[in-house]
Parts: structure tokens; sequence; C-alpha cells
């Protein structure tokens, strides 16, 4: 269970990214609300997350998933670049993520 909790932390990290950009540098209400909540309920769900993960672990997975979510969620909606190169690199992330998780059982 603690495994889904650091997942949804780094899904809530990737909310609180993208609207973070819809913010416009936190001058939109809405967006800079869902900013601010996201970023909270994202530490908070890490913290419970480091109870029984070890803190390394969770942080590195983490801002792995935050980081791979994120170049997705710019791809797919901010027409940020994907290349090849760009692509290798979030797999890269993705396989370090399920290498932590493997290592852990």
């Amino acid at each position: 269970m603690d495994w889904l909790i650091l997942c949804l932390a780094g899904c809530c990290e990737v909310l609180w990214v993208i609207a973070l950009k819809y913010s416009q540098g936190l001058t939109k209400l809405v967006p800079s609300a869902i900013t601010a909540i996201a970023l909270g309920v994202s530490l908070f769900l890490l913290a419970q997350a480091t109870k029984t993960i070890p803190v390394s672990t969770a942080y590195a997975v983490w801002t792995g998933v935050g980081a791979t979510g994120t170049v997705i969620a710019g791809i797919l909606l901010f027409e940020e670049s994907a290349d090849l190169w760009r692509i290798a690199c979030i797999l890269a992330i993705t396989a370090g993520i399920v290498g932590l998780r493997l290592q852990a059982e």
C-alpha cells in the first residue's frame, strides 16, 4: 500500500507542476490554488510513504515519477519535444524507478 501512496504522491507532483505552468507565475487564482493544494497533498503522501519505505528510495521514486510524468504531460499538453533522446532519457528514469522498487522487495 505504501508504494501505491508513493506513486500517488508522484502523480500529485505532476499535477502541481502542470498547474504551476497554467498559473502564469502564480497570477491566476484557480491554477495557483490547485498548485498549492496538490503540492501539499504530494508532500503529505510522500511523508506517509516514508514511514515504511526508506527515505532515499522514496524520494528518488517520487522525483522520478514526477519528472517522468511532467515530461509526458509537457509533450501532450504543451507540444514540447518528443525526440528520441528525450524518450530514451525518460525510459532510463523509468528503469531506475522500477529498479528501486524491485530492489526493495
